[in-house]
Formats: structure tokens, C-alpha cells, sequence
């Protein structure tokens, strides 16, 4: 990393990570949190799920609002701004004393908690060459994986000592420290803005939205958001269920998974940038799609099975997500990252949610807790990944074309 990278764009990277790493945790927190707060707020588990569901699908608005603003100004600026806000609507979760007092935290975090994301990859993509892209996209998958190491152990063990406010307070006192950090060691980050032309932020959604290479972008996120929405909300139902895994093993079997996934992403990201980012997210479909249909037909399974299937599953995913995130990223032009960044980041978030209820409408659960047609969930995934397979081809291509394009004028100048 010190030989490819300078040590400013480390601090770029480890800081965006770092970001990356509270708001997701923010999300990741919630959920080993259910059991505690169905009794401690006397709700019933649709209020449960209508509390976390809150947060995705206003994450979903506020980035079509932004969208039109997001070239506007300097990305630091955004960031600060998002973030801050972020920092206030998890510090309301953490004093939030009844069920609609806590919907409305939920839904305030994910207005600008929501947005964040698609400035750490607009940032990326304004200070990283393409060709170094897919490892910085490694680095920050490793957000995902710790979130997940330390989502559901920290929210039990702080919850069980403190009351289950205290892993909020947790992540705002965190997130406090990382955002006077952005604000005195980052740099502004606004050479696109000497790019814009003067049009309302109304006109610049119009136009980012209505250029085909973008739709068919979004159409691809649409496609790779379906796998991980249809499949993790009921992961932990299916686990214990019907794989038979001990509920007091699943902080174990999400430990050690996220554990290899913080190992592998680093990897996964050099291995795009060397081998090509196609080729590394066919081999990542592959993968996942043959270890989807193994995982949805599993009966009862030892915990080193589930752990062995988890850990090669979240390979595979990290295989399709780093590289396809670092094409994705090379798609627009300077001028429009920050709104294709910001509506990509909306469709993920609303593709996800009616992924997720689509999923519960073919997943049925007997009396006894069991999931049936849960084989059926793994066809329609596994059908989702090849159709994104051949979308991301063709962007792949476009992407190719787009790159050879832009640095032919410079080899001229360089030769003469």
C-alpha cells in the first residue's frame, strides 16, 4: 500500500473506511437489538421491522434530493455536512424513549446517513486513477466486514451492561472524533466544480438521470443490490431454523465470517486491479452462485459447515461487489460523480427494500419456526446474478472504450 499509494491518500483512504465503518455499524446495530427493544418500548415486531426499514427507504430519498446539489459544492464540505447530521439523528436514537420518538431518529439517521456512501465513492473516484480503484474499493468493503464483526457482538455485550441506548452513544462519541479529523486534515476536494455549468440542481438530475449509459448503471445496481437484501434479513431465522445452529453460536459464525472478509478485501481489490474487474466479478457470480444454491437447500449443519459456507459466500460476494463498485464508479463523467453517485446509492437502498419484501413473500414459516421455499429464494437470486453478470459485460466494455478514449489525447501530447 505505501509503494502504490502516497501517504495523504492513505490517510484518504483509512479515513473514508473508518466513516464508512460508523454509519454501517449505525445500521448493523439494530438488529441484535430486537429482542431488548420489543420489550423495553413494548412493540410489536411489524413496528420492529417498520423501525428498521425506516432507515433504508428515507436513505433512499434524501439521495434523489441530493442528487441535484451533489456537484455543487466541495465534496469535503458535503461529507461534513452529511455526517454531522448523521452524528445528530444517532444521538437522538440514543435518547429516544418510546417507538415514534426512535421511527423518527431512524428515519432522520438515514436522511443523511443514507447520502454519505455515495461521497466516499464520488471522493474515491475524483482522487484514485481507475487502475488503482478496485484496491481502494477493497478497503472500504472492509467497512462492511467489521461492521459485521462488531455489530452484533458490541450491540448485545454494550446493551446487556449499559442499557441498549448505550451503542449509540458509542458510535456518536466516535463518529465526533472522526469528524473533526475530516474537518482539519482533509483538503477540499473541488476540481469538478470548475467543471459545472450553470444549471438548477433540478436540471442536473434530469440530465443525469436521462443519459442511457447511467440507466443502464443503475439498472446494474438494481440487480446487485437483490442478492444480499433477499438473503440476509432472514439469514439469522434460517441458521437457526433450519440449519440447527445454536442462537448463542450466531455472534460466533458472524465473527469469524467477518473476520476473513476484512482478510480477503484488500485482496479481492488488488486482484481487480491486476486481473482485470470483469474477470474477478465472473469468477465472484460463479462462486456465490454456486455456494447460494448449496446454502438454500442445507439442512441441519455442524457449525464449522455453516461457518465454511459463510466465509466462501462473503468471498464471493466481496468478488462481485469491490470490482463492479470500481467500474461503476468510472461511468460518469467528472461533473456528474457526485448525482450518479448519490442516485445509485437511492436505487441500492430502494432496490433493497422491495428485494426484501419481495423475498418475504415467498419465504413461508411454519409454527414451528421453520423456513419453506427457501430453495425458491436461492433460484431467484442465482437468476438475478447472471442477468447482472451481462450487464455488468456491457458496461465493462463501455468502460474500456470510455478509458481508451480519454487518454488517447494525452499519449498524443505526451509523444509530441
Amino acid at each position: 500500500m505505501q509503494k502504490t499509494f502516497s501517504p495523504y491518500q492513505i490517510f484518504i483512504i483509512t479515513i473514508l473506511t473508518i466513516t464508512q465503518f460508523t454509519v454501517i455499524l449505525d445500521f448493523m446495530v439494530l438488529s441484535p437489538l430486537g429482542a431488548i427493544l420489543l420489550k423495553e418500548l413494548s412493540i410489536t415486531t411489524a413496528q420492529f421491522g417498520m423501525v428498521v426499514s425506516a432507515y433504508a427507504f428515507s436513505a433512499g430519498a434524501s439521495g434523489l434530493l441530493a442528487a441535484g446539489f451533489a456537484d455543487k459544492f466541495d465534496r469535503k464540505k458535503l461529507l461534513l455536512f452529511f455526517y454531522i447530521g448523521f452524528i445528530i439523528g444517532t444521538a437522538l436514537c440514543a435518547i429516544a424513549t418510546d417507538y415514534i420518538f426512535l421511527l423518527t431518529a431512524r428515519i432522520i439517521t438515514g436522511l443523511f446517513g443514507g447520502v454519505i456512501g455515495s461521497i466516499c465513492y464520488a471522493i474515491v473516484t475524483d482522487l484514485f486513477k481507475i487502475e488503482v480503484r478496485g484496491r481502494v474499493m477493497g478497503f472500504l468493503q472492509m467497512a462492511f466486514a467489521g461492521s459485521q464483526v462488531l455489530g452484533i457482538p458490541t450491540g448485545l455485550y454494550f446493551a446487556n451492561l449499559m442499557g441498549w441506548h448505550s451503542p449509540f452513544w458509542l458510535i456518536v462519541l466516535l463518529s465526533i472524533v472522526i469528524a473533526l479529523v475530516i474537518a482539519v486534515k482533509m483538503k477540499p476536494i473541488d476540481s469538478h466544480l470548475k467543471l459545472q455549468k450553470k444549471v438548477n440542481a433540478l436540471s442536473h438530475l434530469g440530465k443525469t438521470i436521462s443519459q442511457i449509459q447511467y440507466l443502464k448503471a443503475f439498472a446494474a445496481t438494481t440487480l446487485l443490490a437483490t442478492g444480499g437484501f433477499m438473503l440476509m434479513p432472514f439469514a439469522s431465522t434460517y441458521n437457526v431454523n433450519n440449519m440447527g445452529i445454536n442462537l448463542d453460536d450466531l455472534p460466533l459464525l458472524y465473527m469469524v465470517t467477518g473476520v476473513c472478509s476484512m482478510a480477503t478485501g484488500p485482496v479481492i481489490g488488488k486482484l481487480s486491479d491486476s486481473k482485470g474487474k470483469f474477470t474477478v466479478f465472473l469468477f465472484g457470480s460463479i462462486l456465490t452462485i454456486i455456494i447460494v444454491l448449496i446454502y438454500c437447500n442445507l439442512g441441519l449443519t455442524p457449525l464449522w459447515g455453516a461457518m465454511l459456507i459463510s466465509i466462501f459466500m462473503f468471498i464471493g460476494v466481496s468478488s462481485r461487489m469491490i470490482p463492479s463498485q470500481a467500474l461503476l464508479s468510472a461511468v460518469p463523467s467528472p461533473q456528474d460523480r457526485g448525482a450518479f453517485m448519490s442516485i445509485n446509492s437511492s436505487v441500492m437502498q430502494v432496490s433493497g427494500g422491495i428485494a426484501t419484501f419481495i423475498a418475504g413473500t415467498i419465504i413461508v414459516q411454519r409454527d414451528s419456526g421453520y423456513l419453506e421455499n427457501y430453495d425458491r429464494l436461492g433460484y431467484v437470486v442465482s437468476s438475478a446474478m447472471v442477468i447482472s453478470a451481462i450487464m455488468i459485460y456491457y458496461l465493462n466494455g463501455y468502460v474500456k472504450a470510455k478509458i481508451a478514449k480519454e487518454s488517447k489525447p494525452a499519449v498524443e501530447v505526451g509523444a509530441a
